[in-house]
């Protein structure tokens, strides 16, 4: 099914999944749809892996978590999601081979918290990891106060989105 590529998110400098100037980040990009989803877009690289041509368990889970913990953002601009729980299945092996691809939606959102899962998608279609997760919602304001970080740590991301996708 083709959606419509609303937005694309803010990345980061120094991010392990997203950031733009971290030598082995996966340079991720992020869109929001028009189905109210968040796609993630990852370019593995071959420090990723675990087995040969196989994503590392770990990286797969911080994309995911990464990807879920930004879905609020498309309901509430000023939210961060903050980790608190993270459950995932692993399904079938993610080849270093091609870009990764997740999916991720809000499932509950409360005044405090909120829930979400996603899966990341092969190419032909199959889903080959599944989570689900709990976080905190929290502002970036917030968060970069209490490391000692701030904002500018949050860039445009310059790169030309497509119109829409097929998922």
């Amino acid at each position: 099914m083709q959606y419509k590529v609303l937005k694309k998110q803010k990345i980061s400098r120094d991010c392990f999944v997203c950031g733009t100037e971290n030598n082995e980040s996966l340079k991720t990009k992020f869109y929001e749809l028009e189905n109210g989803e968040l796609l993630s877009i990852s370019n593995p690289l071959p420090t990723h892996q675990s087995y040969p041509d196989r994503m590392h368990g770990g990286i797969i889970s911080a994309i995911l978590d990464e990807a879920i913990g930004r879905t609020i953002m498309i309901e509430e601009p000023m939210s961060w999601g903050v980790t608190v729980e993270l459950n995932i299945k692993y399904r079938k092996p993610v080849s270093l081979s091609n870009p990764i691809r997740a999916i991720t939606r809000v499932t509950k959102n409360k005044k405090m918290m909120f829930e979400g899962t996603g899966e990341i998608i092969l190419e032909d279609g199959s889903i080959a990891v599944e989570a689900h997760a709990k976080y905190v919602k929290m502002s970036l304001e917030r968060i970069c106060n209490e490391t000692g970080g701030d904002l500018s740590m949050m860039i445009d991301d310059e790169s030309n989105a497509p119109d829409s996708i097929e998922l």
